[in-house]
C-alpha cells in the first residue's frame, strides 16, 4: 500500500530533523545526561517538526539502547512505539478532546505505572484548544506529575496558553525551515524515491512551502503524479501559480488609469466564474510583490513565483509609486473585509478597481498622499510641465470669402499645454497691394475623429457631470485642434467654467496619446465684418493646483 511521502520520510532520530539544530541538540543532550524535564512545550508554525520531535523524544527516553541521545529504532520498545503497540505513549488531539472530563481521565491514567516502557509519555497536540476548565484541571498534574510521567505539549498558537501553563514547561521554539535546507532534503528524498527533480523545481517547492517541511513533501508528492521531470514549470502548474496573467492585465489597466478596460476585464473574469474574494486576495498578493520589488534590494528571496514572473513583477512595479502601491493595498484590504461581511462581491470589487484606476475618486488620506507623490514624480521626471497661459482669442478676417478663409472657431480653455497660441487673421487687402497677386492661406483639412466614442467612455470616468451635455456629439480634427460638434447651445459656456475642458483633453489623450487644442465647431457662422469677435473669458485650469503646490513647498519648473 502506497504511503505518502511526508509520512514515509518523517524523521526517526534527532539527526533526521531538518532546520532545528538548536532544538535537537538540546533534547539529545538532555537524554544523554539524564537531565530530563517533566514537561516540555514545543511551539512553532505548522510543518516545522514539533510532533515529530515529540515522538522522537518519547522513544529516546524509553529506548533500551539510545544512540548519542537518539532512539536506536531497533529495540522492541522503539518498534512498539512506532507501530502503536506500546500503549505507554499516548498522543492526544486537544482540538477534539478539550473538555474537563478528558483531562480528568488523563489524570487518573497518569497514576498507573507504565506497562512496557520506562515512562508514560503524554503528547498533547494543539494544546491551545483546551478549555479554561481543562487547563485548570491540568495545572496540578503538570506541575507535580508522578515520577514515571512525561508531558510534551505542542501548539502553533502559544499566545493562547495561560501563563500558569507556560511557567511549568520547558519551552522550545521551532523556526520556519530555511528554503535551502528544504530544497536539499527534497533532492535527497527524490533521489531515494527515483523521482526526477531539478534544482530549480526543488527551490520553488521550498519557497512555496513557507518553511514547512510537511507542505514541501506533500507538494513533491503532487508533482510526482505528473509522471514527468519536475521542473519549475511543473511545480508552478501543480501549485496553482500558473495562469495568473489576468492579474498583470488588471494591474496594467490600473496603472494606465483606464477605468473602462479595468471593468471590462473584471466582467470577463466574472463571466468565467472567477471568485471575487479569491481575486481580491490574489490582487493584494500581487501588489505586495510589487511593494517588495520597489523597496527591497533582495526582493527575489521574498516573492514566491517562477523566475520569469519575477522580472514581469519588477517591470510592472516601475509603473507605480510606492505610495500608490500602499494606497492600493489599503483599498484591497478594505474590500476583503466588505466581502467577508456579506457585501455584493461583484459591486464591491468594481468599486475597488475604479478607485484604484482613478485616485481622484478616493478621498482617503493615503490616496491623497499617493496623488501628491505622483505629482512630485511627474515634476521630477519632466512629464508634467507648466507655463503661463494667455486668454484664447479667435479672430475673423475683416474681408474674406467662404472659399478662401475657414469658418472661425471658438476655442475653449486648454489643458497642460506650454502656451495657448493666438490665431491671427490675414490682413485685409489694401489699395497698395491691389496690383499684386493675392496670397491665400488654405485652411487645414478636416477629418472625422474616429475615437470620439472611446473618449466619451473615458470621460465618464473622469468627469461624469459633463457627459449629459455631450450627448449626440461628435468631433473633427483640424490641424492641431479638436473641434466638438454639438447641438447643445450651453456646451460652450459649460466648457468655459471649471476644469471640464481639461477633462476632455485628458480623456482624448488617454485614448489617442495626442494632446489637441480644444474648440467648438461652428460651420454656419459668417466671418465678422470690421474687426475681430469679442474675446472669450477663460479660467486657468492649473491656477488652483499651482497655488496648492506652492503652499506644500513643491517647486514648479517652467519649461
Amino acid at each position: 500500500m502506497y504511503q505518502v511521502l511526508y509520512r514515509k520520510w518523517r524523521p526517526k532520530t534527532f539527526a533526521d530533523v531538518v532546520g532545528q539544530p538548536h532544538v535537537t541538540a538540546s533534547l539529545s543532550g538532555a537524554v544523554k545526561s539524564g537531565r530530563l524535564s517533566h514537561a516540555y512545550l514545543f511551539t512553532g508554525s505548522r510543518g516545522t517538526g514539533k510532533t515529530s520531535c515529540a515522538k522522537i523524544l518519547a522513544k529516546a527516553v524509553n529506548c533500551e539502547h539510545p544512540v548519542d541521545g537518539s532512539p536506536c529504532n531497533q529495540c522492541d520498545t522503539c518498534r512498539g512505539i512506532d507501530s502503536g503497540a506500546v500503549l505507554d505513549v499516548i498522543e492526544i488531539d486537544a482540538a477534539s478532546n478539550n473538555g474537563v472530563d478528558n483531562i480528568r481521565d488523563l489524570r487518573e491514567e497518569a497514576n498507573y505505572t507504565p506497562t512496557a516502557a520506562k515512562y508514560r509519555v503524554y503528547i498533547i497536540d494543539e494544546v491551545h484548544m483546551l478549555s479554561t476548565g481543562a487547563f485548570n484541571a491540568l495545572l496540578k498534574t503538570l506541575e507535580e506529575p508522578p515520577e514515571h510521567v512525561k508531558f510534551i505539549l505542542a501548539t502553533t498558537e502559544v499566545h493562547k496558553l495561560p501563563s500558569t501553563i507556560l511557567s511549568r514547561c520547558q519551552r522550545f521554539d521551532f523556526k520556519r525551515i530555511e528554503p535551502q535546507d528544504i530544497a536539499e532534503r527534497l533532492l535527497f528524498v527524490a533521489k531515494e524515491e527515483n523521482i526526477a527533480l531539478t534544482g530549480d523545481g526543488a527551490m520553488l517547492i521550498a519557497r512555496i512551502s513557507d518553511g514547512a517541511m510537511r507542505d514541501a513533501l506533500s507538494l513533491l508528492d503532487r508533482c510526482a503524479a505528473y509522471g514527468a521531470e519536475i521542473t519549475e514549470a511543473v511545480v508552478s502548474d501543480a501549485a496553482g501559480l500558473a495562469g495568473r496573467e489576468h492579474l498583470f492585465a488588471l494591474t496594467a489597466a490600473v496603472a494606465s488609469r483606464d477605468s473602462a478596460k479595468t471593468l471590462t476585464l473584471l466582467n470577463e473574469l466574472y463571466q468565467n466564474a472567477c471568485n471575487m474574494e479569491r481575486l481580491i486576495a490574489d490582487l493584494l498578493s500581487h501588489f505586495r510583490n510589487m511593494m517588495l520589488a520597489r523597496s527591497v534590494p533582495n526582493y527575489k528571496d521574498l516573492i514566491i513565483c517562477p523566475q520569469a514572473e519575477l522580472e514581469k513583477i519588477a517591470a510592472q512595479a516601475q509603473d507605480f509609486t510606492l505610495s500608490r502601491i500602499l494606497a492600493a493595498m489599503d483599498i484591497l484590504n478594505e474590500t476583503a473585509v466588505r466581502l467577508k461581511a456579506g457585501a455584493s462581491g461583484r459591486t464591491a470589487v468594481e468599486m475597488a478597481l475604479l478607485r484604484l484606476a482613478d485616485p481622484q475618486l478616493d478621498t482617503d488620506v493615503n490616496a491623497l498622499i499617493s496623488r501628491v507623490a505622483e505629482l512630485e514624480r511627474r515634476l521630477d521626471t519632466g512629464v508634467f510641465q507648466t507655463a503661463v497661459k494667455s486668454n484664447t482669442i479667435t479672430e475673423n478676417a475683416e474681408k474674406s470669402t467662404p472659399q478662401t478663409v475657414p469658418a472661425p472657431e471658438k476655442i475653449a480653455p486648454q489643458a497642460e499645454k506650454p502656451a495657448v497660441q493666438r490665431e491671427v487673421p490675414a490682413p485685409p487687402p489694401s489699395a497698395k497691394s491691389a496690383d499684386k497677386p493675392e496670397t491665400v492661406q488654405k485652411a487645414p483639412a478636416e477629418t472625422e475623429f474616429a475615437k470620439w466614442a472611446e473618449a466619451l467612455e473615458r470621460l465618464a470616468a473622469i468627469d461624469r457631470p459633463l457627459v449629459p451635455h455631450m450627448q449626440d456629439s461628435s468631433a473633427v480634427v483640424r490641424g492641431e485642434y479638436l473641434l466638438i460638434k454639438s447641438e447643445n447651445p450651453m456646451l460652450e459656456r459649460f466648457l468655459q467654467t471649471g476644469s471640464h475642458a481639461n477633462c476632455i483633453v485628458r480623456a482624448v489623450y488617454d485614448v489617442t496619446g495626442v494632446k489637441y487644442k480644444l474648440g467648438i465647431f461652428n460651420n454656419n457662422q459668417a466671418p465678422a465684418v470690421g474687426g475681430a469677435q469679442p474675446e472669450l473669458p477663460k479660467k486657468d485650469p492649473l491656477a488652483d493646483l499651482l497655488s496648492r503646490a506652492e503652499t506644500l513647498g513643491v517647486q514648479i519648473i517652467e519649461q
